[in-house]
């Protein structure tokens, strides 16, 4: 039962609402009422949600003391690369929240005000929308472990941000990738001027689609010399680009993980790679980082697997002495691939397969922009077809 108490000009109340960890009387107490009843009315509200079981006591926890607790959790069950991009949209949030900050003491209007400070920081629309999905995953498990009564982010609005004319044409915009004529010119390039490896690494790449991540964590065992097939189950992971210090993490999405069919050429190429590599590897077996690495340093770090940015840095050198736009990327050649495939008149379908999607945006737009021709040109052929009746 509460207990109302009239100090000064104004009233108070005082409700049991259970124990404590320790079992002793636990109470919560709230003063500053005009009048009785209004001091009873909110008694009367906290004894209902006591007795309902709804009642939660808000803690002193500060933003910076849960996002931490919050963060331990999430990591148990994603990537470092996923905990990476969290850590630093905590760190976008913190700095206009305050890591002091009481959790309960955070409103709508705070978190809003928060994100529209950010925006006027300059961060684009897409990093708004992730900065607010995981401050809404942590207010969700704030709500789960009763820290706070209410979640600012259920009913927050992001702001809008206005698009520039750059971002508006990007979207739309094609992905730069190579024509078949260049490809064929990049490839001799890396055959006949190419440094150690170069070639293998780019004819795989160009011929299969899969990402340079993929590539670098290849091991001999993926790949099936009889059924001519490769198998990705497995990317690379390297921030900081230390040869010793790399991980393998599980494939980018479920349906990365795929079966990919492989030409004759680029089989026998990566069996005169193989034994290219046992010579070295015979050579320097007491040193050799033997976990079976297709792509690996035959230098020093013997064994270790190439990262991403030595594989970035080989196709920056070989397009700029094939005289080819140096912005590409490994990872145009998996717009290059499905260009090709579309172009060989491949359905997207099959292509999203190969390329390890579900489905994607940038693939489609290739897809669509190759296939157009091919629509025009089935348009001309049956008006053509109809004036000669």
């Amino acid at each position: 039962m509460a207990y109302i108490r009239k100090i000064g000009l104004t009233w108070y109340y005082t409700v049991d609402i259970g124990l404590t960890l320790e079992g002793k009387r636990d109470q919560k107490k709230k003063g500053g009422f005009k009048t009785k009843k209004e001091a009873q009315l909110a008694a009367g509200k906290i004894e209902d949600e006591v007795a309902s079981g709804l009642y939660i006591r808000e803690t002193d926890t500060t933003f910076k003391e849960f996002v931490a607790e919050w963060l331990e959790l999430y990591s148990d069950n994603v990537k470092e690369s996923t905990v990476r991009v969290r850590e630093h949209e905590i760190g976008c949030l913190t700095r206009h929240i305050g890591k002091l900050t009481k959790m309960k003491d955070i409103t709508i209007k705070k978190y809003e005000k928060s994100l529209s400070a950010l925006k006027k920081e300059g961060y684009a629309a897409n990093t708004l929308a992730g900065i607010h999905g995981t401050a809404k995953m942590i207010f969700k498990k704030a709500m789960e472990f009763r820290v706070i009564r209410s979640d600012p982010t259920q009913y927050a609005k992001l702001p809008r941000v206005q698009k520039t004319v750059e971002e508006l044409e990007q979207e739309t915009e094609i992905p730069k990738y190579l024509e078949k004529e260049q490809l064929s010119l990049f490839l001799k390039n890396a055959q006949n001027r190419g440094l150690e490896g170069d070639y293998t690494i780019f004819l795989t790449l160009a011929y299969t689609g899969m990402r340079a991540g993929e590539l670098c964590a290849l091991k001999w065992s993926d790949i099936d010399f009889d059924e001519h097939t490769i198998s990705i189950t497995k990317t690379y992971y390297n921030p900081g680009n230390k040869i010793t210090a790399y991980k393998l993490q599980t494939p980018k999405t479920p349906s990365s993980k795929r079966n990919i069919e492989i030409d004759d050429m680029v089989i026998k190429e990566l069996q005169q790679h193989q034994s290219k590599q046992n010579i070295v590897k015979m050579e320097h077996r007491k040193e050799w980082h033997d976990k079976k690495f297709v792509f690996a340093k035959t230098d020093k770090n013997y064994g270790y697997p190439n990262y991403i940015k030595f594989v970035e840095n080989r196709m920056t050198r070989l397009l700029k002495t094939s005289k080819l736009p140096e912005e590409l990327t490994p990872h145009s050649l998996r717009h290059t691939h499905t260009s090709l495939l579309a172009e060989a008149g491949v359905g997207l379908e099959e292509i999203m397969e190969r390329l390890g999607h579900s489905d994607d945006e940038i693939t489609r737009k290739v897809y669509l922009h190759v296939t157009k021709t091919k629509k025009k040109e089935a348009s001309q052929k049956f008006s053509e077809l109809m004036r000669n009746l």
